[in-house]
């Protein structure tokens, strides 16, 4: 009996070891150029085949905790677009490195530790979704026509594959994370998983819910929003606010009359140079970009893309938003990419540090992604695929999921004019469900951080104080902040 605390520690140890080891080791990242130090947890990258007969092959990266990652929520980060690389995310968001102060293009940038990362607390997994994104690509390039109901059942293959590699992770709490365009996204693959579950495919993946950042959800909450939100934020006067109410009777897209659509023209041309991600934010203008978005877009004029930001560190003049730019073709649900509406990737942005960096020869190799040769260039937005949006609304499986149980936390920057928070607000109310945590203020660093409502079935309404489009770019500390409160089912 004296030797048994030996024999549990020992346990242990080997279990703790296995954890660390258990990993496809071909894919373990040992360093990265432009980077100089120890990394706080374990780096994995390289690809998953979804499908064999096409050389589909969907291409990640995953941080592992830096805390237990035995234990530890695994979380899967999804940027929008649609067909923006989730890299987007890994260097500007909620990643383990930023680039440092004063990187300017010319050599490799450099990089330096988030303090922020959203892996203090998870494991979490960068996906480029889908084919002909970021990284990932198809040796049949009919597979670059895709929308979102291939998109979630490659999404699902990947994830059924991905915990085969990662076999100790299989018990860990699984949620699905991202923004923008990953409104759509997320629910999707959601229902993927779950059927999969209802079906006892192997492995099961243990999904508990997820956690959306100002996303697209349901044409009708989301376009309704942005006149109402610009005249709340006082971008409009109230002159001009009850003249397009009047003239549109509340419905500020889709079908509506010419003397309507010259109403809402006027808003958009008010705004256009403004930082629709952040109103908050500095713009960075072409105006020969601005100027063909205008012509050139396919949506109802409320909504063509209007503006940029600039992230405050580190330093790079960019869209905020990998964004749902709101640009569908009502008609028929296709989603131009950028380039064909501005003859450029994005409008007013300079990604030059990104793309130098995941353009680099030594980077590829090390992180087990293809030359540039063989896919091409990394493009923050890309023009390879041709996408098209036919899920409809996603109302009907948040209240799907949400009865089911699984735990929903939707949250909002307050002061994006992309998504505004008020159409998001109001979709979430539309669910019905009781109120158990009447609208408050949320705290971080003993400031107000937000406001959050709870609902009945597991779901939460968060706004973000001061935010844009993407959380954890404009607020880092307080995302870290709620997103492990959250996690941890702490009240926020």
């Amino acid at each position: 009996m004296a030797s048994s605390p030996f024999l549990l520690l020992l346990a242990l140890v080997l279990l703790l070891f296995s954890v660390a080891i258990a990993a496809p080791e071909n894919h373990l990242v040992a360093q990265l150029p432009g980077f100089d130090g120890a990394f706080p947890s374990k780096h994995y990258s390289g690809y998953v085949t979804v499908d064999e007969s096409n050389n589909r092959r969907l291409f990640y990266y995953v941080v592992l905790s830096e805390s237990d990652p035995a234990t530890d929520p695994v979380v899967l980060w999804l940027n929008g677009g649609p067909g923006c690389s989730s890299f987007d995310g890994f260097v500007y968001e909620n990643g383990p490195f930023n680039f440092e102060h004063g990187s300017t293009p010319g050599g490799l940038p450099k990089l330096q530790l988030n303090p922020y990362s959203w892996s203090k607390v998870s494991s979490i997994i960068y996906l480029d979704s889908p084919a002909g994104v970021g990284m990932s690509y198809s040796s049949n390039k009919s597979d670059y026509t895709t929308g979102d109901m291939k998109t979630a059942v490659d999404a699902h293959t990947f994830l059924l594959k991905w915990f085969e590699l990662y076999p100790e992770l299989q018990s860990n709490p699984f949620y699905i994370s991202g923004e923008s365009y990953a409104g759509i996204y997320i629910p999707t693959l959601a229902d993927e998983v779950v059927k999969g579950t209802q079906k006892d495919l192997k492995p099961r993946i243990n999904l508990k819910g997820y956690l959306i950042g100002n996303g697209v959800t349901d044409m009708g909450y989301d376009y309704n929003s942005f006149v109402p939100f610009a005249h709340g934020m006082g971008l409009i006067s109230t002159d001009h606010f009850e003249d397009v109410s009047a003239a549109c009777h509340g419905t500020f897209w889709g079908k509506v009359s010419d003397v309507c659509q010259e109403k809402i023209d006027r808003v958009r041309l008010e705004l256009k140079d403004l930082n629709q991600y952040n109103i908050l934010a500095p713009c960075y203008h072409h105006p020969e970009i601005q100027e063909a978005v205008f012509v050139n877009s396919s949506l109802p004029a409320s909504f063509r893309k209007l503006g940029e930001t600039e992230r405050t560190f580190p330093v790079r003049k960019r869209m905020a938003g990998r964004s749902w730019p709101l640009r569908l073709a009502v008609s028929d649900g296709r989603v131009p990419m950028w380039p064909e509406l501005t003859g450029r990737s994005l409008p007013c942005t300079s990604d030059e540090l990104a793309t130098i960096w995941l353009d680099d020869e030594d980077v590829r190799a090390v992180i087990h992604a293809k030359p540039k040769s063989l896919i091409g260039s990394w493009e923050l937005n890309t023009a390879r695929i041709d996408y098209t949006h036919e899920a409809g609304s996603m109302l009907k499986y948040h209240k799907k999921f949400t009865a089911m149980g699984y735990r929903v936390l939707i949250y909002s920057g307050d002061h994006d004019l992309c998504i505004p928070f008020t159409g998001t607000e109001a979709w979430v109310r539309s669910l019905g469900y009781g109120v158990v945590d009447s609208w408050r203020s949320w705290y971080f660093g003993g400031q107000v951080a937000g406001y959050t409502q709870g609902y009945d079935h597991n779901l939460t309404f968060l706004t973000i104080k001061g935010s844009g489009h993407t959380v954890p770019e404009y607020k880092p500390k307080e995302s870290l902040a709620f997103y492990t409160r959250w996690l941890s089912g702490e009240k926020i």
